[in-house]
């Protein structure tokens, strides 16, 4: 889920010139945005500055415990907005604002993310290597039961097992797909002889 909008002015250049477009600061950029994310009870879980042309794009992706609605985006996006437009880290050029929320592609690196993902199959490299050089135990799967201070607890076929935060590298969400007939057990089962009645229903 994303939201964009576009802020800034393009100033005259002078004499024809191209107008510079120096480096953003992106420290300065995120003292000014964490504080507005953070008031709304979010996590800023990334910002990047890219140019393109006279041009500049602004990416904040932000998340919290339970996900975040189009709502929620569109919120943050016009709080953003506010904080920005007030202060000059993006400098003169105008700007295009995108604010999106984490993507299941995103590496699961922090405590919020792993319990975050709660419920999920994920894969992730154990980081003591494999044991007695099985090569086939340098990576974990499960799913996902549990994240507490002590560690991760997953469920690996049908075992539960409990990882130290520094057990494991950066889990990755496993994409999981329905079967084909999953839905079949919802059909009407009289819907085929229904088709067989006369024009007076008998």
């Amino acid at each position: 889920m994303s939201s964009s909008s576009r802020h800034g002015s393009l100033r005259p250049s002078a004499a024809g010139a191209k107008p510079s477009a120096p480096a953003v600061d992106a420290e300065r950029v995120a003292g000014v945005i964490e504080p507005v994310v953070s008031a709304m009870g979010m996590d800023l879980e990334g910002a990047r500055v890219t140019s393109a042309g006279r041009r500049r794009l602004l990416r904040i992706t932000v998340d919290a415990d339970g996900g975040v609605s189009l709502d929620d985006i569109a919120e943050v996006s016009r709080n953003l907005s506010a904080a920005l437009d007030d202060s000059v880290v993006m400098g003169d050029l105008p700007y295009t604002l995108e604010v999106s929320s984490p993507g299941v592609d995103r590496p699961l690196t922090e405590r919020r993310h792993w319990r975050r993902a709660i419920g999920r199959l994920v894969v992730a490299s154990l980081t003591a290597g494999p044991a007695n050089g099985d090569k086939a135990r340098a990576t974990i799967e499960g799913r996902i039961t549990g994240a507490s201070a002590d560690g991760i607890t997953l469920d690996v076929g049908g075992e539960s097992r409990l990882f130290g935060y520094g057990d494991l590298g950066p889990g990755k969400i496993k994409i999981e797909f329905a079967p084909i007939d999953a839905g079949r057990g919802d059909e009407d089962p009289d819907d085929e002889g229904a088709d067989e009645e006369g024009s007076d229903g008998h």
